[in-house]
């Protein structure tokens, strides 16, 4: 598919250098340096600079909100000789916790006491189409290991309390000296036409109107193509023939790895699952154009930045192949 690696978090050419995550001298003498710079993470939350250019906020490794935090950093790679890191602050406690937190869609913004005016902590979701493809890149890493460490603080083998390891891209339990991994969970997220329409799916949990493509998680033992002929059954009782893989997307929400393939329907009828979906219909191409150019009372296009809306945009570009 042509533009594969355009999508969003799709990836920058980071030099993540791997090499270096085993060699602290090699990671205390890149953190000493004044051209570190640091991305706190609270709550999943990346801090952003906000006002008329809007970016990541990059803190540099001797601010005080970062200071001392070295041996719990994410070494996230390298820009140039200039290392860039990441550190989880979960542990501060604003004044007002609100009620939005976790939720799909997060519009509040946390202010660190110890900050400019201008840098507060924002949903990524909400944030992604701000960024560079390197600061996209960075965010997503940063959000993905950061989350992983907080989800996965003890041994699954006996239980024990697990160290950070490999500049926080493994954890080790000093019990019983397992050694843990980051997950990433694949997940299908299906292009399904038939003729001229597409098939559009929507949960419940989402903004009214709001509509994507079919997706779902690949089970053990089970290879991609079977994965989406599997969910979109599953979900909308449509058959899928010939299944072609199209692009993928880090979806760093919470860690997984989207995989954008294109099914060809050879049935129509739609019986959906309401444990599943709350809604299926087709789109021909015209009703989705009009979708994507705001003249649909009916549907609400997927959101700027995901994968599902990249993968829509070629289509009705004839940009698939």
């Amino acid at each position: 598919m042509r533009d594969a690696e355009t999508v969003t978090f799709g990836g920058s050419g980071l030099d993540r250098a791997a090499h270096l995550r085993g060699d602290p001298a090699a990671l205390d003498r890149l953190w000493g340096d004044g051209t570190a710079r640091v991305l706190p993470v609270w709550r999943g939350k990346p801090l952003f600079r906000l006002g008329n250019r809007q970016a990541l906020g990059w803190l540099p490794a001797s601010h005080r909100l970062v200071k001392g935090r070295a041996a719990q950093s994410v070494f996230l790679g390298l820009e140039g000789a200039a290392g860039r890191f990441a550190v989880d602050i979960s542990d501060w406690e604003p004044d007002e916790i609100p009620d939005t937190l976790d939720a799909f869609l997060d519009p509040s913004e946390q202010r660190h006491p110890l900050l400019d005016d201008d840098q507060a902590f924002a949903e990524l979701r909400r944030m992604m189409t701000i960024l560079t493809a390197r600061e996209a890149e960075l965010a997503a890493t940063a959000k993905a290991i950061t989350g992983w460490h907080r989800s996965h603080a003890f041994c699954s083998r006996c239980g024990q309390r697990s160290e950070f390891w490999m500049a926080g891209w493994q954890s080790r339990c000093p019990a019983c000296g397992a050694h843990h991994f980051p997950r990433t969970d694949p997940v299908v997220i299906m292009l399904i036409t038939h003729g001229n329409s597409v098939l559009m799916g929507r949960s419940p949990h989402w903004p009214e109107g709001m509509f994507s493509l079919l997706a779902g998680f690949v089970e053990p033992g089970e290879s991609i193509e079977a994965a989406v002929r599997r969910e979109v059954f599953e979900e909308s009782g449509v058959n899928v023939g010939p299944v072609s893989y199209l692009a993928s997307q880090p979806w760093p929400f919470p860690a997984s790895l989207m995989l954008g393939c294109h099914g060809q329907a050879t049935s129509r009828e739609i019986t959906i699952d309401p444990d599943e979906i709350e809604d299926a219909k087709w789109m021909s191409r015209e009703q989705m154009l009009a979708v994507f150019a705001g003249e649909s009372d009916a549907m609400r296009p997927a959101r700027r930045g995901a994968i599902a809306q990249f993968l829509l945009s070629n289509w009705l570009a004839d940009r698939l192949n």
